[in-house]
């Protein structure tokens, strides 16, 4: 807390000029009087704002920031004493800030600083004009979790894009394709977001237990279907593996490869629909099947909260980061991005 407080004042006396007022919309701000040590407030209505920080202190830091719903916005990024080092990054702010038909959390926008030695030493916040957004519509391993130890990917996933791209993620605990279309807090509350040329990643599986192929299918179909009506690019992506192993060492193919009790094979329907439609495909599927048993049954364990709750399903903080490194992966190498708006490494 000592090294935070010094970072602090040093960073008062560089903007000593700034006015101490609230954020508001239309409006530029440079004032460490909206944040504490640990957190910053901003007063806006809900929309995408652009975030430029300044990092760095008198001493040695390191510094991540998350923002609203325990969303990771800036992976941890380390400062030499006497530095400073510039980052920006663009966030989406709604009401409900987490899952959709979660709580509605805090009005306005809301970052924590975190890391190892966190020092902030400017920080300024504008409403993002041209910014392309990336919506996700899936499940609870997708969405922004509220309280640990659950992540979900999409919870991780903005600490790899830069200013320009931000993520609007509208996963929710709970759903099936079924659900989603059917309640009107989610897909119809997407669908008229959308604008040309932003993403929608559909991650929908884990929940259609009961669902039969062809309303699957036809559930898969409507939501691209949708999404091309609004001039958005339509993205499928097949679901996480559960963790089940057999006696061999590889996933079964019933529980973890989410083959239904009707014996629908959800990621196989989902490759014939993005192969029948011309729709982009992240097998997710295939690479946490790669992942998982690359790290065999003990290792993968981490991956998952079976050790904290023997779930095989929900993913930990580390499990929740490495998947939302695959989608990124996937979505520079199918030139879905430009490399320049993305993290790597």
């Amino acid at each position: 807390m000592r090294r935070m407080s010094i970072a602090l004042s040093a960073a008062v006396a560089l903007s000593a000029a700034l006015s101490a007022v609230p954020a508001q919309a239309g409006e530029s701000t440079s004032d460490l009087g909206n944040c504490t040590a640990t957190a910053c407030h901003f007063d806006v209505p809900p929309g995408t704002y652009d975030v430029k920080v300044l990092l760095g202190g008198e001493a040695d830091s390191s510094t991540a920031i998350t923002g609203e719903t325990r969303r990771a916005l800036l992976p941890e990024t380390a400062v030499a004493a006497g530095e400073r080092v510039a980052r920006s990054f663009t966030v989406n702010v709604r009401t409900p800030e987490g899952e959709p038909t979660g709580a509605a959390g805090t009005a306005g926008l809301d970052l924590t600083l975190g890391g190892s030695a966190p020092a902030l030493a400017d920080i300024r916040v504008t409403p993002a004009r041209h910014a392309r957004q990336i919506f996700l519509v899936g499940d609870s391993t997708v969405c922004d979790q509220p309280g640990d130890p659950y992540y979900g990917w999409g919870q991780r996933l903005p600490q790899y894009l830069r200013k320009g791209l931000s993520v609007a993620n509208y996963a929710d605990s709970g759903e099936s394709t079924v659900t989603y279309l059917g309640n009107p807090q989610l897909w119809a509350t997407v669908q008229p977001q959308i604008r040309r040329g932003d993403l929608v990643l559909i991650q929908l599986a884990h929940n259609d237990k009961t669902t039969d192929e062809a309303t699957y299918r036809a559930n898969l179909e409507a939501l691209v279907a949708g999404v091309r009506e609004r001039g958005g690019e339509p993205v499928l992506v097949t679901p996480i593996v559960r963790r089940w192993f057999s006696s061999d060492g590889t996933l079964n193919n019933g529980t973890a490869l989410l083959v239904n009790g009707l014996g629908v094979d959800h990621p196989a329907v989902a490759r014939s629909v993005a192969a029948a439609e011309g729709v982009p495909l992240i097998d997710l599927t295939a690479k946490t099947k790669a992942l998982v048993e690359s790290l065999g049954v003990e290792g993968s364990k981490s991956l998952y909260l079976y050790n904290e709750k023997r779930d095989n399903t929900h993913t930990s903080v580390r499990g929740a980061t490495a998947y939302a490194g695959l989608v990124r992966d996937e979505l520079l190498a199918q030139g879905l991005v430009p490399e320049g708006l993305v993290r790597v490494g």
